[in-house]
């Protein structure tokens, strides 16, 4: 089991929109130690770190591009905090998303400044102790090649990759699961799959792609709860620590081994899932099929949150 949301679980405590989640990890650490601590409570056995826009990209929109390693090391070694103190073996994945920045020749980011960006990214989360490598929810198949790259150059960890599959099974910049294991599969990256995307129905689909594609690699599965859905100036998410868990059911007999949440969810969910996949209670029945079709015909209006939870 990996844990679920950290973006919408730092705004439930206080975190404001626009404000830079890593700088958390040095004025508000006890609040990020608590939310990760909730996850391996719930029974998650890995977490991500705070730090998905911990590259100078993200952190410049703030004026702390000069603090990436400080920022990263400190997210790693919270997670550290945590890990260590658990009654059971508990992984730190150190979280690298998207720069934020478009690759040549559709903007001016190129592969060499974009792995020179995730190297410092990645050197700063193994100083402060974190075991893995986690690069999550990306589109483009070249800014994975440079945060692969990037993290083989900062430090020698195991490396694992999610994209976040938006539309019809592919990404916002048009790739299938299929486009991703062949391209992705021979980089000597430890596991991939999704996590975030638009509905749960795209997400299995990719993964099953993937599976297809490859009958070894280890699959993630980290969708988000359900779909967000605006209630006057509430942002809610339709799925249910239920629908969560008969989702992961269903993934976990797609191939997905490496399961959790994504975008609201909560510890509530994480507990929820570990206990269905676990057999300990049954599978809830719920439609899935038709939580999407219903997800697809709603309103929605773009969040102003950030994609890592």
């Amino acid at each position: 089991m990996i844990d679920g949301a950290m973006g919408t679980q730092m705004f439930a405590v206080g975190l404001e929109s626009g404000d830079p989640p890593e700088e958390w990890n040095v004025t508000e650490p006890d609040k990020v130690r608590a939310i990760h601590q909730g996850y391996v409570d719930g029974g998650s056995d890995i977490f991500l770190t705070n730090s998905f826009g911990g590259t100078h990209f993200r952190l410049k929109l703030h004026s702390m591009q000069h603090r990436v390693h400080e920022l990263n090391e400190a997210a790693a070694q919270i997670g550290r905090s945590v890990a260590d103190a658990a009654p059971r073996r508990v992984l730190v994945a150190g979280s690298m998303g998207p720069t934020g920045e478009l690759l040549e020749p559709m903007g001016e980011l190129t592969p060499e400044t974009a792995t020179a960006a995730f190297a410092e990214q990645a050197a700063g989360l193994a100083a402060g102790g974190a075991d893995l490598i986690w690069i999550e929810t990306m589109s483009h198949l070249g800014e994975v090649e440079a945060a692969i790259d990037g993290a083989k150059q900062g430090c020698d960890l195991p490396i694992t990759v999610t994209l976040s599959f938006d539309t019809a099974g592919r990404t916002m910049m048009g790739v299938t699961g299929t486009d991703a294991i062949k391209t992705l599969g021979s980089m000597g990256i430890t596991a991939l799959g999704a996590n975030c995307g638009n509905n749960l129905a795209d997400t299995e689909a990719a993964l099953k792609e993937i599976r297809e594609a490859d009958p070894d690699i280890l699959i993630i599965s980290k969708a988000n709860a359900g779909i967000p859905v605006w209630k006057g100036a509430n942002l809610t998410y339709s799925g249910t620590p239920e629908v969560m868990s008969a989702h992961a059911h269903r993934v976990r007999e797609v191939g997905a081994t490496i399961i959790g949440a994504c975008c609201g969810s909560s510890p509530e969910h994480i507990a929820h899932m570990r206990s269905v996949l676990a057999g300990e209670i049954p599978v809830p029945e719920v439609d899935l099929e038709e939580a999407s079709k219903q997800s697809r015909a709603e309103p929605r209006r773009r969040s102003r949150r950030r994609r890592d939870g």
